[in-house]
């Protein structure tokens, strides 16, 4: 099991991925928060298909979970007496393409193809960085928390979108580790949640997270939010990312870009949290990344049931791309960049190294 300890405030309740005695089970977060199911996985195309199927979801937890996989892999060769690491390398392309837009995923699977060119490599030492992935996961998003929080200072009202929490790191969260921060410090009076269609990861995870830790919350239709914002109710939007390009561009779940229009325009400020192995370098503009789109029959029923008038068809983008001129500050574990451009993101990228 991971070492992480809890944060000082302990509002940290939500692990989504366990690692215990050499097996992987993950909270199928499809179910909540009607009811609370670990999934045993068994191997790495077991993993592969949680990430696709979304019982795992959030760019950070798919690539622990896909680098807890390879360890499933290399175990399974040990046992059947087969070369380990020619498994392992087989299995690494299906987890890289499980989901394509978050870049964590390819990260994670690219510290594993490094890991197994080592000499001195085996399954054990494979399975100290599985677990390495997730504590450095863990203990970023408490230091983004503390820097996020330091930056929001006192706020009435904080809005965020879909679940970049726990449920989508190895634990505390990103956008979410910041309110818990801020809201432990005394600094945020209320927290608003966008309910994320079609998946309604607000209502269902982002609600039930914060209800963990006992922080109040109020969800909000998506298309109440500019005017809640109109109304004054909000100070700061905070998100998650996927994918951040070079120039500071964010991929984040799909509405997030219709929320820094209206912030930018009601004078709210605006701020993405993302470890450093969600800033992808070698894409210089959110242009460049690459959009997932999925089945339309999740825009046009709801848990099997049809919501939409039979014969609709539907365009279903997973994410879209805020600009790094609509970013008030992007919060990292090794500091912060507010307005972010190239030449800023190259600084902060080098002190990651």
């Amino acid at each position: 099991m991971n070492n992480a300890s809890q944060g000082q405030h302990g509002l940290d309740n939500v692990r989504a991925i366990v690692w215990r005695d050499g097996g992987l089970k993950l909270l199928d977060q499809r179910l909540l928060p009607g009811a609370i199911e670990y999934l045993e996985i068994s191997s790495a195309m077991a993993a592969s298909q949680a990430i696709t199927d979304m019982v795992v979801r959030g760019a950070p937890a798919i690539g622990i979970a896909a680098a807890y996989g390879t360890v499933l892999a290399a175990r399974q060769a040990e046992r059947n007496g087969t070369n380990w690491r020619d498994t392992v390398r087989a299995v690494l392309p299906g987890l890289a393409r499980a989901r394509p837009t978050a870049v964590n995923l390819r990260w994670a699977v690219e510290r594993v193809e490094v890991h197994l060119n080592d000499s001195e490599a085996s399954p054990d030492t494979l399975e100290d960085l599985a677990i390495r992935i997730h504590d450095e996961d863990i203990a970023a998003c408490h230091r983004m928390g503390e820097l996020g929080a330091q930056e929001i200072g006192e706020a009435s009202g904080v809005m965020t979108h879909c679940n970049a929490g726990a449920l989508a790191t190895g634990g505390y969260g990103t956008a979410l580790g910041v309110i818990r921060s801020a809201w432990a410090g005394g600094c945020v009076q209320n927290v608003f949640a966008g309910e994320t269609r079609p998946w309604l990861q607000g209502a269902r995870l982002t609600a039930w997270e914060l209800l963990q830790d006992d922080i109040p919350v109020s969800l909000v239709a998506e298309g109440a939010a500019p005017w809640l914002m109109h109304h004054g109710k909000v100070d700061w939007v905070v998100v998650g990312a996927d994918r951040v390009a070079a120039n500071g561009d964010a991929a984040n779940k799909i509405g997030t870009y219709g929320l820094a229009l209206a912030a930018r325009h009601h004078g709210v400020k605006f701020m993405v949290v993302a470890p450093t192995s969600t800033i992808d370098m070698s894409v210089a503009t959110g242009a460049d990344i690459p959009i997932e789109e999925r089945g339309a029959d999740e825009l046009l029923s709801l848990k099997g049931t049809p919501v939409a008038a039979d014969g609709a068809g539907a365009w279903n983008p997973v994410f879209d791309v805020t600009p790094a001129s609509h970013i008030d500050v992007l919060v990292t574990e090794v500091g912060l960049v507010r307005s972010p451009t190239t030449e800023s993101m190259k600084a902060l990228m080098a002190n990651a190294r």
